[in-house]
């Protein structure tokens, strides 16, 4: 079974994505480029507040608990910024030109995002494995994503139109960086205030994310991307989006044990190394892809992946839950 708190996030966060695709789909003009949203600004903005929201929610004091299990570590990074981009550039080798340029890049970009924060966390402490082990895999990913995932999206040979690396590392570090570190210093102030209100700071985070992933599928209507795709553009990213999460799955479990993890540490591996942060992805993408109007079918990669990666995890935070506690 998926534990509650879990399928309630799916529930509402899920639904929250297909309601900004339909708003996008039926009332594009306002969140397109000319809008009365004004989405050149009203993206930053989000990003900034997503970003300052997650530094005041870190308690980076706890990440030492988890600092010293070097080969979970080693496990969790080198499969989120190695295995995963390796795998992108075989698939984005093997396909040629038989799929549109920006689906290429959004495959691409999903496998070189950060794994995700929160979630990673709530289903490792919901199997009852290594927490703090993934406290801090998680957060070293999500600062180590600022820097590596424009990186590896510059040095890939992809078609779709991206922003000069210098640029959209000044953007990454004034709009998600700085906003992070001040989110940081005003822990000392704010740290119990954030702790009570976790539950209103996450739908702010959320409400903020959806509120993005809005405006990047708007200029994609309005220039009518999605009139030249066909189902099967939707099938091949689905087939591939699967398959990518069960072989990391596989690949992740199956290290762990040559390397003779413990199984609170294995499961921490699992659940850090598959994720891929859907909540990191859409502001990165809406700044190091501005103006490109394919950036919706960029972003449709990590879309179908975020879910699957909750539902399919949550089974095994279960499952494994139930074993640990037989074992005990």
């Amino acid at each position: 079974m998926i534990p509650e708190r879990i399928a309630k996030r799916i529930d509402w966060f899920l639904l929250g994505m297909l309601g900004a695709l339909m708003l996008a789909w039926l009332f594009p003009e306002p969140g397109a480029q000319g809008g009365w949203l004004y989405p050149e600004y009203l993206t930053k903005i989000g990003v900034a507040l997503i970003f300052f929201l997650h530094g005041l929610s870190l308690a980076f004091a706890a990440l030492k608990d988890g600092a010293k299990r070097w080969k979970l570590h080693l496990i969790v990074q080198t499969t989120t910024f190695v295995v995963f981009p390796l795998i992108a550039l075989v698939v984005m080798t093997l396909t040629g030109t038989t799929i549109p340029a920006d689906l290429k890049a959004g495959f691409f970009f999903l496998c070189a995002l950060p794994s995700t924060v929160s979630s990673s966390v709530a289903l490792t402490a919901a199997a009852r494995g290594n927490v703090a082990a993934a406290v801090f895999n998680a957060t070293l990913s999500s600062i180590l994503g600022i820097f590596l995932t424009p990186l590896w999206m510059s040095l890939i040979p992809h078609e779709s139109d991206m922003l000069p690396l210098l640029d959209v590392i000044e953007d990454l570090l004034k709009w998600l960086l700085l906003p992070l570190l001040a989110g940081q210093v005003m822990r000392r102030w704010l740290a119990d205030w954030a702790k009570r209100n976790k539950p209103l700071i996450s739908k702010v985070d959320r409400t903020t994310i959806l509120l993005l992933i809005y405006t990047s599928f708007c200029d994609s209507i309005q220039w009518g991307v999605w009139q030249k795709q066909e189902l099967s553009t939707l099938l091949v990213t689905a087939v591939f989006v699967i398959a990518l999460f069960f072989a990391i799955l596989w690949f992740t479990r199956m290290l762990s044990r040559l390397l003779h993890l413990e199984e609170t540490d294995s499961i921490a591996a699992v659940f850090c190394g598959s994720k891929k942060s859907l909540a990191q992805g859409v502001p990165m993408a809406q700044l190091m892809f501005a103006g490109n109007p394919g950036i919706g079918l960029i972003l449709l990669p990590i879309m179908l992946y975020h879910p699957l990666q909750l539902v399919i995890c949550g089974v095994l935070a279960g499952r494994w839950a139930k074993r640990q506690d037989s074992a005990g």
